[in-house]
């Protein structure tokens, strides 16, 4: 099993894939929507920064709540020891929604999403040096298509959820209309 800086590590690599793949992209290329229901590539980065600001947020609170005496969750960990793969595969549909607080609705350039989902490695390594000491199976808090979710998962989740958009991107980038400039 990977530790918790490994897996901020992995998490880490993502990121920078994923940075690579929307470095040198045009604002018209950024803006490009292969249709009305999709997301742009911006509306993409933003989704995953907001929806990052959301995870690391909760697992920081369920640690607090650990640290306490108050877990934020005492029911059953009904996820206990799986990989956030299988936790996907078993509870998630072909095709999910987001959440509101993850759906893009700010708006800005890609070079500011960009900077953003840097940034936000800061507060993942931070958050690494918080959880220090802790056991992260007992760190959990519910997400809320997956279930009780412990660091671990949540940590791993970011990974998953980076390289599923990256995904997205490669696909919206590859399609015939994509602009070329």
């Amino acid at each position: 099993m990977t530790g918790m800086f490994g897996l901020i590590q992995q998490v880490s690599d993502a990121r920078s894939r994923l940075l690579q793949q929307v470095q040198g992209l045009s604002e018209r290329q950024a803006a490009f929507k292969p249709n009305h229901d999709s997301w742009s590539i911006s509306e993409v980065l933003e989704h995953l920064v907001l929806a990052e600001c959301s995870g690391v947020t909760k697992i920081w609170v369920a640690a607090d709540g650990a640290r306490s005496g108050n877990p934020v969750w005492t029911g059953e960990h009904a996820n206990s020891g799986l990989g956030i793969d299988a936790v996907v595969a078993r509870t998630w549909k072909e095709r999910e929604a987001a959440p509101s607080i993850a759906t893009p609705h700010i708006g800005g350039p890609l070079q500011y999403w960009m900077e953003s989902l840097k940034l936000a490695q800061t507060l993942l390594r931070a958050l690494g040096n918080a959880l220090e000491g802790l056991d992260l199976g007992t760190i959990i808090y519910p997400h809320f298509l997956s279930g009780p979710l412990d660091a671990r998962q949540r940590i791993d989740f970011l990974r998953f959820h980076i390289d599923r958009h990256g995904g997205q991107i490669n696909r919206i980038k590859n399609l015939a209309d994509f602009p070329s400039a």
